[in-house]
């Protein structure tokens, strides 16, 4: 197996590796600056070179073939299978294609999963259900059934007592699910069913599909970019007269790793009554305590908790403190059974890989900050994105005693024409994703908002942004190759 932390996959001959290198691989090799627009216009060189992707954008090999199966067996005259883990997304998959379609569609059973057999030309929609909601087929489930062993059960107490552990919670009120997107969309559920008819506030640019959600779901979104200042102002005097159902932020936000007056926006809710829902990811629970303003916490545990790369998964905290504890362990209880959604071999894989959380985070912080420091100070070097440097105020507030900045550094060169040059020229790990034990480096803002770009821009988000997700390689090693990298500005 390829140690991608002494031997990165970078060069053009990479291209489509997955990474890490297995079969389970959450993320893939885009080595170039043009392999990735090539990759968001869908184009053949690139597209068939692709051994995996991200679950939830792409379809792995082992789920393509399972739909496959399933299509032969239950579809006819020009229909199309998708497969869910359980009943229950299944069914909302078939209401959201019916509202956005028409189309008339229908659940069954299959080999322990669920099956939503469409019309050929609304298939399109049932992934987009697939993709913003994160509610999947993993690969080993997958393999798993059509290998002919069955699906299999795990005793999870263990992990998710490790998880609350990890920021203080308890085990109880640690909810674990098939992506971290599919935690968001519970608790997306779970809080605008409390106070339903009314719409989400969104504070702080968000992953893309955090607010997908929130605009796809319900009825609809208040989005507020720049959470400072008179409009920010406004935005909590409008939380304090109880307006939204719910408001959600990212601490610190991707990709511009700032930090929300998390205090300020608590006190709102509280006094107007609306749950705030935070999602920590970015720096990890280890680095940041949001639980003492947030009434639910949401994490990517496919990230920093995993480390390796080569298991979906989320996770949901409740805090046992807030006014809504009751009504939201009253939700979760029912919508994740014995507290995990997650498929028995992911989270057999999601444990072992969580041992070493706290030990990868040290040297993750140390080189973080080191790397912007050298950014910073890099005459090529126009913009720097992170804690650090980025709302410090905010950040320190929630920082914990012996937390760190993190790992996720975004910038940008004055020379915005040689962008893809450095990118190019960078001898690091290149793809989506981020929170592994090896570097990841990405054109962010191209692969995530390909067909938003002027949008993405015009909320201070440049398409020539780099975004790195700093690994233990050691802060030497990664300043050297980004230095040498810089040189083609």
């Amino acid at each position: 197996m390829r140690n991608l932390i002494t031997d990165p996959a970078w060069t053009y001959e990479d291209l489509g590796a997955p990474l890490p290198d297995d079969r389970h691989a959450v993320s893939v090799c885009l080595p170039t600056w043009d392999s990735v627009v090539d990759y968001e216009e869908g184009r053949d060189k690139v597209v068939k070179r692709l051994r995996c992707g991200y679950p939830r954008f792409f379809r792995h090999p082992a789920v393509g073939r399972l739909f496959a199966a399933a299509s032969e067996q239950l579809a006819v005259d020009s229909e199309r299978v998708v497969l869910f883990p359980h009943r229950a997304a299944a069914q909302r998959a078939l209401r959201f294609v019916e509202k956005r379609t028409g189309a008339a569609a229908r659940v069954v059973s299959y080999d322990g999963l669920q099956a939503l057999i469409v019309p050929e030309a609304v298939y399109a929609v049932a992934m987009e259900y697939w993709r913003y909601t994160g509610e999947v087929v993993s690969s080993r489930q997958a393999l798993d059934v059509l290998e002919g062993g069955g699906l299999w059960k795990y005793d999870s107490s263990e992990l998710r007592q490790r998880v609350a552990g990890f920021g203080d919670y308890d085990a109880e009120d640690v909810f674990l699910y098939e992506s971290g997107m599919s935690g968001v969309f519970s608790v997306f559920r779970a809080v605008t069913s409390l106070l339903p008819g009314r719409k989400t506030l969104q504070l702080d640019f968000p992953y893309v599909d955090v607010l997908k959600i929130q605009n796809h779901f319900g009825t609809g979104a208040v989005f507020l970019n720049d959470a400072t200042g008179e409009s920010f102002d406004e935005a909590l005097k409008r939380i304090r007269d109880g307006e939204f159902a719910v408001v959600f932020c990212e601490v610190p936000s991707n990709p511009l790793l700032r930090t929300v007056d998390l205090a300020r926006v608590s006190a709102a809710c509280k006094e107007g009554g609306v749950p705030l829902a935070v999602d920590d990811t970015i720096c990890s629970v280890l680095n940041v305590d949001v639980a003492q303003y947030a009434d639910i916490v949401t994490t990517s545990l496919t990230k920093w908790i995993s480390g390796k790369g080569d298991v979906m998964a989320g996770g949901v905290q409740l805090v046992k403190t807030s006014r809504f504890y009751g009504d939201l362990r009253a939700f979760f209880d029912d919508d994740c059974p014995e507290g995990c959604r997650l498929y028995a071999a992911d989270a057999a894989v999601l444990d072992e890989n969580s041992k070493g959380f706290r030990e990868r985070m040290q040297p993750v912080n140390e080189a973080g900050e080191a790397i912007a420091d050298f950014l910073v100070s890099h005459p090529a070097v126009d913009q720097v994105w992170y804690p650090k440097l980025s709302t410090t105020e905010n950040y320190e507030v929630l920082r914990r005693e012996n937390g760190g900045f993190g790992g996720l550094i975004s910038f940008t060169i004055k020379n915005s024409k040689r962008s893809a040059k450095v990118f190019d020229s960078l001898q690091l790990s290149k793809g989506p994703s981020l929170g592994t034990e090896f570097s990841l480096a990405c054109p962010y803002t191209l692969l995530a908002h390909y067909d938003e770009l002027d949008w993405a821009g015009g909320c201070g988000v440049p398409s020539h942004l780099i975004r790195l997700s700093v690994g233990t390689e050691g802060s030497e090693i990664l300043i050297s190759k980004l230095e040498e990298a810089l040189s083609e500005a």
